[in-house]
This record gives C-alpha cells, structure tokens and sequence, in this order.
C-alpha cells in the first residue's frame, strides 16, 4: 500500500505509543519536527511521532497556485468554505498512517491524533471516524471544519481532546476554535480548552501544556 510521505521521530526503540501529527497549509512534516525535545517526555517514553507530508495541490486562496495541504480552502471567511471531500480524502490517507502504527506493533489505544490549523481540521474527521478506540486527539490554533456533516464512530464517540487556540490569532480566529469546543461538548467528549496571548503559533506555555496532556493520556 502507498502512504503518505512522513517524517518520523522515535524517543525510544521500539515504540509502544504514537503520535500522529499535521501539519498546517503550505508547510510540510519538518513543521513540528523541533517540538518532540521541547515536550521534555520522560525519559523512558518510547513515542514515535509521525510527521506526514501533504500532498501539493492546488489552492484558491492562494490564487490557485500549487502548495502543501490537506485540502482546497475556497475561502478565508469565518465560516472556512473547504473542499470537503479533499479533507475527508486527507482523513482517510491519515487513518491508513494509524493503521500502519497498529501492524507495527502499537495498540490503537495508544495513538494520538494531533493536528496544527488545516492538519487540524483533517485530525478531527481522522481521529473521530476512526473504528478502532484511539489515546486522544489533539487540535491545535484549528476548527472543526466537517461538524456540521459529522457522525462520529462509535467507539470514539468519547474520545478526550485537547483544543489549544492563540487568542489574537489573525488566520484562524479564536472563535471557531471556541466553537469547535462546544461542538465536542455537546457530543460529549471529555475536552479541554485552553487558551494563549498568541497569534497563528505555538509558545512554550502551549507545548508544555501539550506535554502533561500527552502523559497523561499516553501514561508516560
């Protein structure tokens, strides 16, 4: 089978958790490739973060011209008008990276799904539509771009989030990440939303928080 192009890290060998990680539009899996010695992981975790590559594809907002992304944003408007069917197409690529993870030896219980901005918004139709239980789904400065058009498989229909948003964000307002959080509350998730004086980034504040979040749901 053909997967996507990946960047992979391990802080251990062999692996007993992974962490499956999006980019956001025109960057690439090198992106968040730092971010893995700045979680500061004990050191007996064994994680593999996996880091793939969006194809390039042609995109509207940038005027057509060709560049990484998960899908075709139509437009940069509050309510993010996205190809919904390249997004669930970039899902299912994903959840073929997830299946990997599990025939390489690591229980679907111990994968997390995280996602930054557009690999976001992929994270989300990934990690909920996936039919085996997952460890966690992580969003990050990103939306719930399918909600409206969303049913959720079963066996993660509680699966624990983190939403993290910058609060003077000018590419993604704090807004749909706010919304996005009370859309997995009223499905019932149990998630987190928290919040940080930063634009359409990470800080230090952020990742450390990212860190216990992954502990915990990972038992590191």
């Amino acid at each position: 089978m053909s997967y996507l192009p990946c960047v992979e890290l391990e802080t251990r060998e062999p692996a007993d958790a992974s962490v499956i990680w999006l980019h956001g539009l025109g960057a690439d899996g090198h992106d968040f490739e730092p971010i893995v010695p700045e979680l500061r992981l004990p050191a007996d975790a064994a994680v593999r973060f996996v880091f793939p590559h969006a194809p390039v594809i042609p995109v509207t907002i940038n005027g057509g011209m060709p560049m990484r992304a998960w899908y075709d944003i139509l437009e940069l408007s509050v309510e993010r008008h996205v190809d919904e069917a390249q997004l669930r197409a970039s899902a299912r690529a994903v959840s073929a990276l997830i299946d990997r993870e599990i025939e390489r030896g690591v229980e679907s219980t111990r994968i997390v799904m995280a996602g930054f901005s557009q690999g976001g918004a992929v994270a989300y139709e990934a990690a909920l539509r996936y039919p085996r239980p997952l460890a966690g789904l992580l969003a990050l400065s990103s939306y719930f771009a399918t909600a409206s058009s969303f049913t959720p498989h079963e066996v993660n229909a509680r699966l624990p989030v983190l939403v993290c948003h910058g609060t003077q964000d000018p590419v993604v307002p704090e807004s749909l990440g706010r919304s996005s959080y009370q859309v997995l509350l009223a499905m019932k998730h149990p998630v987190e939303y928290r919040t940080y004086p930063i634009g359409h980034e990470v800080c230090l504040e952020e990742i450390l928080d990212v860190a216990r979040w992954l502990s915990g749901r990972l038992d590191l």
